[in-house]
């Protein structure tokens, strides 16, 4: 049994980021680790091409057959049986922990078994608390309320009482002990399967990392995000302003995600292609709003001095 794989849960629509995905995970994996891709039967024979030594594709039916049918929270079906894959995987028994990755991840450095391992039976935990994304007004309308609210549900579920959320957004460590005692000691007394956890909230990762704290099943030896995620357009284009390079990101990061979810409109968007996106028509007024205050502010500034110092002669 490996210590340490690779889960990449995907789709056919995502099949061009698989592309470059498999490539990348290639040239950086230095320790051989294995990958592990899960699709729908539908679509298993336009993933067979990345089947070889290292690579094992797997459908989903093979891996649970609790899966969902209908959209849950209003997020598309593919989206819920991602989650659900992600839970259920361990039962293969085909390692001890695994590394889920989304097909728009990209590796930016070299990878081994020990960054992901704390020791060679405990792995790494990712918790954060990601304080800064509520800070940010866009971030925090769109996400961060409806987000904590689902969080803390399931720390109220689990019997989990912690001021702070600490948890992950993506590209998570999993161990299968952990996994297994969520099963066991939660799922099966409370006749529970991997759809119901969430339909009660659609946060996988946070399941397994609130179940974590509350049942220590393993030792937490917890680390920062080791994926840089770039969430929208806006923290994607704000590094590129500073000039912030791949070499700048691998000194802190394994790889980076550029967000699907907002990105795919323009296409399989590289680090480098943050010159592609287009301004929408709110962030023009809101431009030329900025633009304007500031061309109007600025005499304003001189004026307020200027009588300032008229008065106090």
């Amino acid at each position: 049994m490996h210590k340490i794989a690779i889960l990449l849960v995907t789709y056919i629509k995502d099949i061009e980021y698989v592309e470059r995905l498999i490539p990348n995970y290639k040239k950086y994996n230095r320790d051989k680790i294995p990958l592990y891709i899960v699709t729908p039967s539908s679509d298993i024979t336009a993933f067979q091409k990345f089947v070889d030594d290292g690579i094992e594709l797997f459908t989903e039916e093979a891996i649970t057959k609790n899966l969902a049918h209908n959209s849950i929270h209003g997020i598309r079906l593919g989206y819920i049986n991602q989650e659900i894959i992600k839970l259920a995987f361990w039962e293969k028994k085909l390692c001890e922990n695994y590394f889920c990755m989304d097909s728009d991840g990209q590796f930016v450095r070299d990878f081994y078994i020990s960054d992901f391992m704390y020791d060679s039976d405990t792995p790494y935990t990712i918790l954060v608390e990601d304080n800064e994304l509520a800070v940010e007004p866009e971030y925090y309308k769109k996400y961060w309320v409806e987000r904590e609210k689902l969080i803390r549900t399931i720390q109220k579920e689990i019997g989990l009482v912690d001021k702070r959320m600490l948890t992950c957004h993506g590209f998570a460590i999993l161990s299968c002990k952990v996994l297994e005692s969520l099963h066991n000691k939660y799922l099966v007394p409370n006749n529970l399967t991997y759809k119901d956890l969430i339909e009660i909230s659609p946060y996988e990762y946070s399941w397994y990392n609130m179940w974590l704290q509350k049942d220590k099943t393993i030792d937490i030896q917890f680390r920062e995000h080791i994926f840089k995620y770039f969430h929208h357009k806006n923290h994607h284009i704000e590094y590129l302003q500073k000039g912030i390079t791949l070499d700048d990101i691998a000194r802190g990061y394994l790889g980076i995600v550029i967000n699907s979810n907002y990105s795919r409109w323009d296409g399989v968007v590289s680090y480098e292609d943050g010159d592609i996106y287009e301004l929408s028509l709110k962030e023009i007024r809101q431009l030329l709003y900025k633009i304007i205050r500031s061309l109007f502010r600025k005499p304003l500034t001189l004026l307020v001095k200027f009588r300032a110092r008229y008065i106090s002669n």
